[in-house]
């Protein structure tokens, strides 16, 4: 495994999921899909297992592995108004390498620069698997953050996408662990979001809840051993290797 795996492949980057989900509400065309056809509130996990299981797929799967996911996804989005719109979904994968390298950054300390910019390029395929011509996704960190700045100028939190937030936060369905980690959650996506779309969204700015949570947080991922933390991405993976049964 080289070390753009070991940083794929590394399940404290899962931490940055919330976040990842209110960036790309933050886009009114995603936040409108997302609010029409996803159902936070009562099948809060739904979203995140299958954007664990695309991004492990894409990633870390073989070119198979990652055609047959992004199948899935193309049927799941037909029909849907901009779900299929290559703008849209090139800022859907550039929130997912966004928040991977943010979380990372929160938990180690920055990211080498050289691993910054392959870890983007072996990311480019969340885009490119679907409809984003290869020659629309960041040819470097530069490129990148240069994309980012404009996006992100442009994000707008509608009404549909608070509703979006209030279901991640306050589901109406959720196992009782899950329950237990959404203040923890809120604490970390808090301070991953700028100040002003942390604050259009309505969460709330606790810095010392926010520091702790991160302290928390890292002495976590320090004690947890390696095979723990690739756990998901194994399991992800798994799944989708396993054989399925015949009709």
């Amino acid at each position: 495994m080289d070390d753009v795996e070991r940083f794929a492949s590394n399940g404290a980057l899962i931490a940055g999921g919330a976040c990842a989900i209110l960036l790309q509400v933050a886009d009114p065309v995603v936040g409108a899909a997302v609010a029409r056809h996803s159902d936070f509130a009562h099948r809060p996990l739904d979203r995140l297992r299958n954007t664990l299981t695309f991004v492990y797929a894409v990633v870390l799967g073989t070119p198979t592995e990652a055609a047959t996911v992004a199948g899935y996804v193309d049927r799941a989005h037909r029909g849907i108004p901009g779900a299929t719109d290559a703008d849209h979904q090139l800022w859907v994968a550039a929130t997912l390498y966004a928040t991977a390298v943010q979380v990372h950054e929160r938990l180690y300390g920055p990211l080498d620069p050289e691993l910054a910019e392959r870890a983007l390029a072996r990311y480019a395929p969340l885009a490119t698997t679907l409809q984003v011509p290869a020659s629309a996704w960041p040819d470097s960190v530069a490129s990148f953050d240069s994309y980012w700045a404009d996006a992100t100028a442009r994000l707008e939190v509608t009404r549909e996408a608070r509703g979006v937030a209030h279901d991640i936060f306050r589901p109406v369905t959720i196992p009782w662990w899950g329950r237990i980690a959404l203040p923890f959650v809120s604490a970390l996506t808090a301070t991953l979001l700028e100040p002003s779309l942390r604050d259009a969204f309505g969460l709330p700015d606790h810095p010392r809840r926010s520091a702790a949570a991160w302290t928390v947080a890292r002495a976590v991922v320090r004690l947890a051993p390696r095979r723990l933390r690739e756990w998901p991405s194994r399991y992800y993976l798994r799944r989708i290797r396993a054989p399925r049964p015949s009709r």
